[in-house]
């Protein structure tokens, strides 16, 4: 196992006693079904990823050298586990039915959309391979390590332009076949309504319900920003049960106007490895990976979560391109599938994305701060729920700081802070 080291997530430095050789051997038994004889030789287990890359799940990874009918084999594996020790992350998922979306979204859904894409002669992938999963006695999933394959997490860098192309595409393509299905078949998503603002007991997080607050404070002390703070405060009591119910409208008041979809709901780089020739360096794919939180919500929630945890802050200036990039390939999709409805306007969608400022808002407070502050390496989720310190060095956060001068602006003169 990796060494106690402020780099990985403290839960992931040692395993739980059930990651045993009994276990191992089930998990090889349910992928290698053809199998008369079957011999666990040996396991080695890591961390399979670094501080700041997700907080929901404890995640390692696995190689499994194992014997086959007399062959050698070897299998590498990436398992996320349900958090059981005790602490905010095992508090904050305990109600949630986040391990049952994700089984659901990669044997019945996912499956579904790739079928579809089939049928019309595209050879999209849209995830990982599933080895195992259970719910009980433990919550597990484990999934094929495709780091072998060639796919690899953007860690020193932004994703390029040709990378974030690629991303919006397969949104698009899932946002367009989960269009369609929703609109035939409603009934098909009836189970997807739990986002990572409809979790239950969302409202008693202190971390999510008073970034603002902890914003606000932070910007007094700043002489370039005090200007705004009048603007935060005639809204703050807004913002984060505006982005509540944005994740709840469909569910709870659905507009007969708008664009509902299958969410991803966590779409952000770290949920995305992208695949280069090994020879040339050219992009060749990206695999979208995540699928605990997706929910039927509204098209432009993905969309404006991306703002900030995909895009810099350079590519920001982009992102009406991305969007009309995105809805092109959106379109394209409905028609191959023989969606026969109207077509989705770039327009309605700016109406929209306005309509739900205050998730945007939401992000810009809470959720920038937080990713910028992971980026660095330093700081980890569990650091921010449970450390004020910490949240006090993710507002005073330079990067940070930059990025509230150039967007504050921009929000005052679109309306953002105008109190409904």
């Amino acid at each position: 196992m990796a060494p106690n080291n402020q780099n990985y997530n403290a839960d992931e430095l040692e395993p739980p006693t059930w990651l045993n050789d009994e276990f191992f051997s089930k998990v090889l038994q349910n992928f290698e079904t053809d199998a008369k004889d079957l011999q666990l030789k040996s396991t080695k287990l890591s961390p399979a990823t670094l501080k700041g890359d997700h907080y929901a799940s404890v995640m390692f990874r696995a190689a499994i050298g194992y014997e086959c009918d007399g062959v050698a084999k070897m299998k590498k594996m990436i398992m996320k586990i349900m958090p059981s020790e005790e602490g905010h992350k095992k508090e904050m998922f305990a109600e949630s039915t986040i391990f049952e979306t994700e089984i659901s979204m990669y044997t019945e859904v996912i499956p579904r959309f790739e079928q579809i894409l089939r049928d019309i002669g595209e050879d999209t992938v849209l995830k990982a391979p599933i080895l195992y999963y259970q719910l009980s006695p433990e919550k597990v999933i484990i999934f094929e390590d495709i780091v072998p394959l060639g796919y690899e997490v953007v860690r020193d860098r932004y994703a390029s332009y040709e990378e974030l192309r690629a991303a919006y595409a397969k949104l698009a393509k899932w946002h367009a076949i989960s269009y369609k299905i929703n609109l035939e078949e409603p009934e098909y998503f009836e189970k997807f309504h739990q986002g990572l603002l409809s979790i239950p007991k969302i409202e008693d997080n202190e971390v999510m319900s008073a970034g603002i607050d902890h914003l606000i404070k932070q910007m007094k002390t700043m002489p370039s920003l005090q200007e705004y703070v009048p603007h935060l405060e005639q809204i703050k009591d807004a913002v984060f049960a505006g982005a509540i119910a944005s994740f709840k409208e469909y569910h709870n008041a659905p507009k007969a106007d708008a664009y509902y979809v299958l969410c991803h709901g966590d779409f952000h780089n770290k949920n995305m490895m992208f695949k280069h020739n090994a020879e040339t360096g050219k992009f060749e794919d990206v695999m979208l990976l995540d699928y605990q939180l997706c929910y039927v919500g509204p098209l432009v929630n993905d969309l404006i979560y991306s703002i900030y945890m995909l895009l810099n802050s350079d590519q920001r200036e982009h992102l009406a391109e991305f969007i009309y990039f995105y809805l092109e390939q959106f379109k394209e999709t409905l028609q191959k599938i023989g969606f026969e409805g109207p077509m989705p306007k770039l327009m309605k969608i700016a109406e929209q994305r306005m309509q739900h400022k205050y998730w945007e808002l939401f992000l810009l407070t809470t959720f920038l701060p937080a990713w910028l502050a992971f980026r660095g390496g330093d700081i980890g989720a569990d650091d921010i729920m449970t450390s004020e310190d910490a949240r006090n060095e993710m507002y005073a956060n330079k990067e940070f700081h930059d990025e509230l001068t150039k967007l504050l602006p921009q929000y005052l003169h679109l309306g953002y802070f105008e109190k409904d």
